[in-house]
């Protein structure tokens, strides 16, 4: 059975499920649940972090700044590595809403910890990296599921202005060149992000994401649920060559419309 642990103020309940990779499991506000439930698959439900690194790896290769070459694991989507470690594995509880991981390898001595802060209308979720003496390339992500339909109003709809958006492969992966937008659906990496992306359900309610996050992943091509996920660098950041910095924050406003 998995450990929970809970937040809630006036506004807001959160419910996280620490076993499972610290995640919150449910998110209500005034009655809407916002999390797409548990459907079977890990990468597919909640909202989790991504570390240490977001999105896929082509092949799971990763090469440390030293040239040593490792495999990660790639049992979810074959043959790339995908989300990191941190959606998998038991977090350890710090404080309230504060939680840590000790990575494995090949990322051994290197730590995150994300924080999750309830304030009126609003989740403030970040997460934090401590490389030590790892010099594996890491990047940071959060991937919030949100549910395409609720109890009343319109289906989930995205209003999201990025300047740009990554080619992508016919594997999925970035090219790494910039191009274009194209309309959705999408399953792509942008940057350039103007204001602040936001899904909302007319006629019921609207969650605006408020981030400094230099990339970003929109995901719109399920059923059951759309994803807006903030990200320090884009998927296959390492073989791309593009490095991260070590904190990502968000802010994720809740207001009825």
């Amino acid at each position: 059975m998995s450990i929970l642990h809970y937040l809630e103020n006036n506004e807001l309940s959160v419910t996280i499920d620490i076993d499972q990779g610290a995640r919150i499991s449910s998110i209500n506000f005034r009655g809407y649940e916002l999390a797409v439930p548990f459907r079977g698959e890990t990468l597919t439900w909640g909202w989790y972090a991504m570390a240490p690194w977001a999105g896929r790896i082509r092949d799971g290769i990763i090469s440390s700044k030293s040239g040593e070459e490792f495999q990660l694991p790639t049992n979810f989507t074959p043959p790339h590595a995908i989300h990191g470690y941190g959606l998998t594995t038991s977090w350890q509880e710090i404080g309230n809403g504060y939680f840590g991981i000790d990575f494995p390898f090949p990322y051994e001595g290197a730590r995150a910890e994300q924080r999750f802060e309830l304030l009126d209308n609003a989740l403030r979720w970040s997460i934090e990296y401590e490389a030590n003496d790892c010099d594996v390339p890491f990047w940071l992500g959060f991937h919030p599921w949100f549910p395409r339909e609720l109890d009343r109003g319109s289906a989930a709809e995205i209003e999201f202005h990025p300047t740009s958006m990554f080619e992508r492969g016919k594997d999925y992966l970035p090219t790494g060149r910039l191009i274009t937008l194209t309309p959705p659906p999408w399953d792509d990496a942008f940057t350039g992000v103007r204001g602040a992306p936001r899904v909302f359900w007319e006629d019921a309610l609207q969650i605006e994401i408020e981030s400094d996050a230099p990339y970003w992943v929109v995901y719109d091509q399920d059923p059951d649920g759309v994803c807006i996920e903030p990200q320090s660098a884009p998927p296959d950041a390492a073989n791309l060559k593009i490095e991260s910095e070590s904190y990502l924050e968000a802010l994720f406003v809740f207001e009825e419309i």
